[in-house]
């Protein structure tokens, strides 16, 4: 689509800015393409849990108090999987259930994922076009001090206690990106955003499929990230503990780096404003804003510096 705004996402802060990006660009223009290595089946039902969060985020239901789930969400599912002595670890609340119950319905009925996610678009009344990073199954691996671990395993049942060594991608030989994000890379689109989401587990896995970071730099658009490290430190998840583990440099520096060979521009908050000489001594354009998303107007002024700030890399 002409003049669409491509947007990768996965996590909370994934869905923060898509929410304000919603504000600025408009219905279909806005094209998110989700991290799906974080699903897995649970209790025979597939969850994709950065995908939900963004339908969440856009259709209003997110709960803003947990950071992740639906709004006013009850809990006698898994109260009574409690009295039947069932698996505990991961939560599913009612009306989160009932998405993970339609998606592995309309799934066992031979729709591709792509297909499922624009039924449930359309059933939450969002108007931009939400899209699973692909419809062949990808799985993270997280690489442990105590061996390999699922990501859910590793992020939600073992709250990320293990010391990561490093990633792999179950799957990801054989992934191709989803045909609708191919086609809006080629139809001239206006920016490629990458969400402030973790880059090793929420963004990597949508680079890695085959062929993605070659349509995206051939997209011609100017291509800018909104880091996820904000003086050092991660607003949200484990992003700046890998980081650590890993032996990086817990600071924008990283994930300037890290995105180097792709991206054209990357947007820091002001706490880093004087590492961005050095940004730019990367061949980084570098926009200094605060980036903390505390309510929907932060959110939405993030989201329009960030588009303004692509224009401007692309000008």
């Amino acid at each position: 689509m002409k003049g669409a705004v491509v947007t990768l996402s996965g996590g909370v802060g994934g869905g923060k800015l898509v929410l304000g990006l919603s504000y600025v660009v408009a219905g279909k223009k806005l094209v998110v393409a989700c991290n799906t290595g974080d699903d897995f089946t649970h209790l025979g039902l597939l969850v994709c849990p950065d995908i939900d969060s963004v339908l969440y985020a856009l259709s209003g239901l997110s709960d803003q108090t947990r950071g992740w789930g639906r709004k006013d969400e009850t809990w006698t599912f898994m109260s009574a999987m409690k009295d039947l002595q069932g698996p505990e670890w991961f939560n599913l609340g009612d009306g989160d259930l009932a998405t993970h119950v339609l998606r592995t319905d309309m799934l066992a009925k031979g729709k591709t994922l792509g297909n499922v996610t624009g039924e449930l678009v359309q059933r939450f009344g969002i108007k931009s076009d939400i899209l699973p990073m692909s419809d062949d199954p990808v799985a993270t691996i997280i690489h442990t001090d105590t061996g390999d671990l699922a990501f859910q395993h590793y992020f939600v049942r073992d709250q990320c206690r293990p010391r990561v060594t490093g990633f792999s991608f179950k799957g990801i030989n054989g992934a191709h990106p989803q045909p609708r994000i191919i086609d809006v890379l080629q139809s001239d689109p206006e920016a490629i955003i990458l969400a402030p989401s973790n880059p090793y587990i929420s963004i990597d896995p949508i680079l890695r499929l085959k062929g993605m970071k070659t349509a995206l730099k051939n997209a011609g658009a100017p291509i800018v990230a909104v880091s996820p490290i904000i003086g050092g430190k991660a607003i949200k998840g484990p992003a700046a503990k890998i980081m650590q583990e890993l032996g990086n440099d817990v600071s924008v520096l990283s994930i300037a780096a890290h995105y180097q060979d792709l991206i054209d521009g990357l947007v820091i908050d002001i706490q880093d404003a004087e590492l961005a000489p050095q940004i730019r001594k990367m061949g980084i354009k570098t926009l200094v804003v605060k980036t903390v998303m505390t309510d929907l107007n932060s959110r939405i002024e993030l989201a329009q510096a960030t588009l303004d700030f692509a224009r401007d890399c692309g000008s």
